[in-house]
């Protein structure tokens, strides 16, 4: 009788570990590569953090791990922005697309899996958005949001 109790009373233990154990911990939150430029970029990248909104095309911002000035998002699956980022191969190319939104030059690049890389371009650092797939109905408003931090925080000029 001692062993049927105990039986019974592991059997509960046990479906809580076994359902523990299928169960995933993982959140929504995006990861970002934070960029390391040098001092007077990184100075730009900062007042850049400072100026951005707090939502960008109806998001909330919710910033990628790991955390950092460099960087910011909004929403999920998230619209990244890392600044400071090297200049892209493609800035060179005579045949690149590239758009300007509310006075600030962008280098677009559609990428294999479907999202949109912007690059400024003409500016004293590289500030890059990345617009996932899901999320490029939308077109460019992203970017009409950005502009004015970018206007205000990055400089117009080359980036050395």
């Amino acid at each position: 009788m001692n062993s049927s109790r105990h039986r019974l009373i592991g059997l509960p233990v046990l479906a809580v570990l076994i359902t523990a154990a299928g169960c995933s911990w993982s959140d929504d939150s995006a990861t970002a590569a934070v960029p390391s430029p040098g001092p007077a970029v990184t100075k730009l990248c900062r007042n850049l953090d400072r100026a951005l909104p707090g939502t960008v095309d109806g998001l909330e911002r919710r910033d990628p791990a790991p955390a950092s000035a460099l960087t910011a998002g909004w929403g999920s699956p998230a619209i990244i922005l890392r600044c400071g980022v090297e200049r892209p191969g493609r800035m060179t190319d005579p045949d690149a697309d590239g758009a300007e939104v509310n006075g600030v030059g962008w280098l677009l690049e559609k990428r294999g899996d479907g999202s949109f890389r912007f690059t400024t371009t003409l500016r004293k650092a590289y500030v890059e958005v990345t617009i996932p797939k899901e999320r490029t109905g939308h077109g460019v408003a992203p970017l009409v949001g950005l502009a004015p931090a970018v206007k205000k925080a990055i400089p117009e000029g080359i980036a050395s």
